[in-house]
């Protein structure tokens, strides 16, 4: 059974999660976000979206690291959510291919990548 977006409208002043680079640590990015979403009535399928995205952009700024720190900042507001990203004293381990760029662009509906300046931005409507 595929749940739906109850159309509530849900807004927060916004959250703010600060966890180490080290790939154990992400899985906390990917539950808060889930969280986000799950708060505001999306659907499982808009979830996982939210999660791919986490992912993907959070290892080009820096996730993975042996060292530094990801600051990750939630927004939920007019039926979407914002997601944004910085990596702290971290190094990229690698610009996002082609591939991976497609895969954030179908599953949010925009983003912002600056892998010199370590951040990203992207939202996502339900």
């Amino acid at each position: 059974m595929t749940e739906t977006h109850t159309g509530a409208e849900t807004s927060t002043g916004g959250i703010r999660l600060e966890i180490p680079a080290a790939p154990e640590y992400l899985r906390l990015a990917r539950l808060a976000v889930a969280d986000v979403g799950a708060r505001a009535g999306w659907s499982y399928e808009d979830i996982d979206d939210l999660r791919i995205a986490v992912d993907e952009l959070c290892y080009a700024i820096g996730a993975g690291a042996e060292h530094g720190r990801l600051v990750l900042s939630y927004q939920v507001a007019d039926g979407g959510i914002e997601v944004r990203g910085t990596g702290v004293d971290t190094t990229p381990l690698a610009a996002p291919g082609e591939l991976a760029r497609a895969i954030i662009a179908a599953v949010v509906d925009e983003f912002d990548l600056d892998v010199d300046a370590r951040s990203f931005r992207f939202s996502k409507r339900a």
